[in-house]
């Protein structure tokens, strides 16, 4: 199942991950356009489009970001702190994928927003099925908010009980 016209923004060190990572996106059909930020400091340029990122035709913003969370200079869960504090990027998709099993490191990423915590497969055969799933549940069955309205800055819903019941056929 191909997941095409999505951008995948991979913020990962080690350069043999990012390669297994990009295999992996390739196998599971995600042929958007996949990115690599290779520590905190680049995501966030890339975010922001600062620096060698600002053109946004070559690089745009993604639908999803993959996050390791040993990156050097910026532990990963201070980048999600960041990505979660920019309005614009609260209803970006993060996925940790992390080695790490340390219940704090579990419950900080939730708690600072992450949409899902996975730790990262020790085959190939399992990161392969590991980023099938992430692509099948969130690049093809997941709901996307429109992008060209805010999502923090809509009007509040109007109450259910002002609703009109529906009409029998």
């Amino acid at each position: 199942m191909e997941h095409a016209n999505h951008t995948v923004l991979l913020i990962e060190d080690s350069v043999d991950d990012a390669l297994l990572m990009k295999r992996a996106l390739e196998k599971a059909g995600i042929t958007g356009s996949v990115h690599l930020a290779r520590d905190g400091r680049e995501a966030m340029e890339y975010l922001t489009g600062a620096g060698q990122f600002g053109n946004r035709q070559a690089y745009p913003l993604p639908q999803l970001i993959l996050l390791d969370l040993q990156l050097p200079e910026m532990h990963g869960l201070k980048v999600l702190e960041w990505i979660r504090s920019q309005s614009q990027f609260r209803s970006t998709i993060v996925v940790v994928l992390s080695s790490s099993r340390q219940t704090g490191d579990v419950q900080l990423a939730y708690k600072l927003g992450v949409n899902s915590y996975l730790l990262k497969p020790s085959s190939l055969d399992g990161l392969y099925q590991t980023v099938g799933a992430i692509g099948l549940y969130w690049l093809t069955l997941n709901q996307w908010p429109e992008v060209s309205s805010p999502v923090f800055s809509r009007s509040p819903v109007e109450p259910a009980s002002s609703l009109q019941p529906l009409q029998a056929a």
